[in-house]
């Protein structure tokens, strides 16, 4: 029986994806891999290979709908879905039959109760029954007006319980948030039945870090996840110090360590990674002249000559990489960056490979979502697919390279939109829209690229803005997503405070806004906060969300 997979263009989804068929491969199970990017692809794919399939598996998309309302499957097509968004639609949860969720089974998903959502559908109107057996008059009076009482009490409760629900349902689908990374889970399964490799719990690693990266989860559940992924590497990758000078080539050895939370910087300049990651950019407000000074003095401080900075990495002096993260720390200190060290893992193997976690994902994501038009859609998808397995090291240097183009790109915008003043507070949330003709504009078009610039850009606003009330908002991105069809796409951001929860309200702010001012909107997107509304419509659908979160 074959299997059909059905992948999100997420780098977690991939990892998870690559889990899965190194699973399917030691089954000998047949499947189909089909990439999907929104919903309208997820029901094609499903429209054309319904009668071929009984068995769907989504990875990253699924969870958070009513996947029989949308797809409408025969009673014998079963879905397993493996997805990290939250909140899990209820019906996907309370439906045993055709769909199985794969969650982890300390994952916290507060579900409201059975009973408070759903009712058998009670037999409302029973029939008075006629009396014909010639009783008194008086008595069938009496009788009916029990019964009329008894239904007004009926509908009474009927309409208490539905407003109950209402509000449940409210409180739990308002805010949108991600769970456990999908790949740790397909690992975990992977791990139960005693198949894990070291290849998968690199890829869990990855998937993990992707969550991190793309700014999804609150820094404990990254710390927590990190140290149950610890334990995992231990046991893979204990050796004895004498054996190591018997290892083959080949061999691949996953590592933990602190690292300097700065992008790519072992395949960069340490100068070009200090100045495109959002973190050290922000806190040295790169984008102003002040901004250019503090670096020089940042770089005088820690007493590396600009020369070895500005080379690559490799390249630099053997003496004083040896202890860079130390002084890189003590100087950081001092200039008020004190997060720079973060938890990871990189991975060896080979005579000089050596790539860390957050190297990997950007990569991967620059891959599926590269512009440079090169056959069809899924060629992007299947080369970021590729560039995951050890083998296809070209691939991944072809990624590496575009997302020093993408960070390059990023911080360039980010610097454009805060110098001209680009950031609006509209009230409850910061409002930026990037115009056609923007260097880069297409780059934003894609949604994964969007988000890291709104996430980047809200980071720089409010180390820039003197203003406290613009601290504590959100912002909602636009930037031309299709410029023949004059649409943009918008994607709303939680605000960026030191105890954030990472939950999500602009989903349902955007559906509420749309519905009530007609606008034409498409929800394609996985993640509820992104969506693509016609240009002409945008001024009228802000109003709509500036009113509704007021």
């Amino acid at each position: 029986q074959r299997v059909l997979l059905l992948v999100a263009s997420d780098v977690d989804a991939l990892c998870a994806c690559k889990i899965l068929q190194a699973l399917f491969q030691c089954d000998h199970v047949q499947y189909t891999l089909v990439p999907v990017s929104g919903w309208q692809e997820l029901e094609t794919a499903f429209l054309e290979h319904k009668d071929q399939f009984k068995c769907f598996v989504l990875i990253n998309c699924g969870a958070n709908v009513d996947l029989l309302e949308i797809l409408q499957p025969e009673e014998d097509i079963f879905f397993f879905v493996c997805d990290s968004h939250r909140p899990i639609n209820v019906v996907n949860v309370y439906n045993d039959t055709q769909i199985k969720l794969l969650v982890k089974q300390d994952d916290d998903l507060d579900v409201p109760a059975y009973d408070d959502i759903f009712r058998d559908e009670e037999d409302e109107e029973e029939d008075s029954e006629n009396e014909s057996d010639g009783s008194e008059p008086s008595e069938k009076r009496r009788r009916f007006e029990e019964d009329v009482i008894e239904r007004t009490m009926k509908r009474r409760q009927r309409r208490e319980w539905e407003a109950r629900r209402q509000e449940i349902l409210f409180d739990y689908e308002q805010y949108e948030y991600h769970g456990t990374s999908s790949a740790m889970v397909m690992f975990d399964l992977a791990w139960i039945m005693s198949k894990d490799l070291n290849d998968m719990l690199w890829w869990a690693i990855v998937g993990l870090t992707d969550q991190w990266v793309q700014d999804k989860i609150t820094q404990m559940k990254y710390v927590t996840d990190i140290g149950i992924l610890q334990r995992h590497v231990s046991r893979h990758n204990h050796r004895n110090q004498d054996e190591e000078n018997s290892l083959s080539i080949d061999c691949m050895r996953i590592a933990f360590e602190y690292d300097l939370r700065l992008a790519l910087y072992q395949h960069w300049s340490l100068y070009e990674s200090l100045c495109n990651t959002s973190y050290t950019s922000a806190s040295l407000k790169l984008w102003s002249v002040q901004g250019q000074k503090r670096l020089q003095e940042f770089l005088a401080d820690m007493g590396l000559p600009l020369k070895q900075v500005k080379q690559k990495f490799h390249s630099m002096d053997v003496s004083l990489k040896e202890n860079l993260r130390e002084m890189i720390e003590e100087s950081a200190n001092k200039f008020g960056m004190k997060d720079l060290r973060v938890q990871t893992f990189s991975i060896h193997f080979g005579f000089k490979n050596r790539f860390s976690a957050s190297d990997i994902v950007y990569a991967t994501a620059s891959l599926m979502e590269n512009i440079e038009k090169e056959g069809p859609e899924t060629t992007n998808f299947i080369k970021a697919l590729d560039s995951l397995s050890r083998g296809n090291l070209d691939k991944l240097h072809q990624g590496l390279d575009l997302a020093k183009k993408q960070l390059r790109a990023i911080q360039q915008t980010v610097a454009s939109c805060i110098c001209t003043n680009l950031v609006i507070s509209q009230g409850p949330f910061l409002y930026c829209s990037l115009m056609e003709g923007t260097p880069d504009v297409k780059l934003f078009s894609k949604p994964v690229s969007l988000c890291l610039l709104s996430k980047y850009l809200l980071k720089s606003f409010i180390c820039s803005t003197k203003n406290k009330r613009c601290k504590l908002l959100p912002l909602i991105m636009a930037a031309p997503m299709d410029v023949e069809q004059g649409t943009v796409i918008m994607v709303g951001i939680p605000p960026e405070t030191e105890s954030s929860d990472k939950k999500n309200f602009f989903g349902r702010a955007f559906e509420k806004a749309a519905d009530s001012t007609n606008s034409r909107t498409l929800h394609n997107h996985f993640d509820m906060s992104i969506i693509e509304l016609k240009t002409e419509d945008r001024s009228k659908f802000l109003d709509a969300l500036i009113s509704l979160l007021s």
